[in-house]
């Protein structure tokens, strides 16, 4: 049975670790020690991962410990399991003792022979093609008795707010950089216009067909060939408009 907890709310704490987190894996561990906190008591001890499935392609994305990791590539590696199968069908899956299991045949056979018996996967609704679940493991058959299978559930209710802001801030580190790097390979190419523009006297239009016949006859990257280009001008080497090595 889950112990009762006077602690601040779930949902809070999870959204206080997603500000704390300076990136999302960050967090997705936070999490996943968070609900083997939470799911445990004194005389059970739970492992949590959550999988995370982006492009038709699931991951341990983190674990609580390594035996909860271990567990979930095994899974993956047969394409079945618990995890999986709570993602597919989007619903709750408890396996109180693997031993006495007939779903996943080739899963179970590779982890029988472990003193972890007891599974329970639960979802966590997500926005998009994204999908995840929480993992529990536990010693022992009949680990999750009803109260626990509520409790996880709620946990994973309580997650997918903070996970989909995590995420979502994720995106927006992403978006962030691109558009850094992008900005900063505009900047490489405006300045090497400039410089065959000077040195051969043309316009833009015309220096910028230049710098993309080059990336073309080299097949190189536009942004290597204006590298080579301000690497030159830098140099003191004259700006030639075939590009020489």
């Amino acid at each position: 049975m889950v112990t009762d907890t006077t602690e601040e709310p779930v949902g809070r704490r999870l959204g206080e670790l997603v500000l704390t987190s300076s990136h999302v894996e960050e967090f997705l561990h936070d999490l996943s020690v968070e609900a083997a906190k939470e799911l445990s008591t004194a005389g059970l001890q739970v492992s949590c991962s959550v999988t995370l499935v982006r492009r038709k392609k699931a991951a341990t994305v983190a674990s609580s410990d390594q035996r909860a990791r271990a567990m979930d590539e095994v899974q993956y590696a047969f394409q079945d399991g618990p995890c999986l199968s709570a993602i597919r069908q989007d619903t709750t899956i408890h396996a109180p003792d693997l031993r006495h299991e007939d779903r996943w045949p080739e899963y179970l056979a590779a982890v029988n022979q472990s003193t972890l018996e007891s599974v329970l996967a639960v979802p966590i609704p997500l926005d998009g093609d994204a999908r995840a679940a929480l993992n529990l493991y536990a010693d022992g058959k009949d680990a999750f008795p009803a109260d626990s299978v509520a409790a996880a559930e709620r946990f994973a209710r309580e997650a997918s707010t903070s996970l989909r802001l995590a995420l979502r801030i994720a995106q927006l580190t992403d978006a962030r950089d691109d558009l850094a790097t992008a900005m900063a390979s505009r900047t490489v190419i405006d300045l090497a216009a400039g410089a065959i523009m000077s040195q051969n006297r043309c316009s833009q239009d015309t220096a910028m067909q230049i710098l993309k016949t080059a990336s073309s006859t080299r097949n190189i990257k536009l942004r290597e060939v204006a590298a080579k280009v301000i690497a030159s001008v830098a140099g003191d080497a004259k700006v030639t408009t075939h590009f020489d090595a």
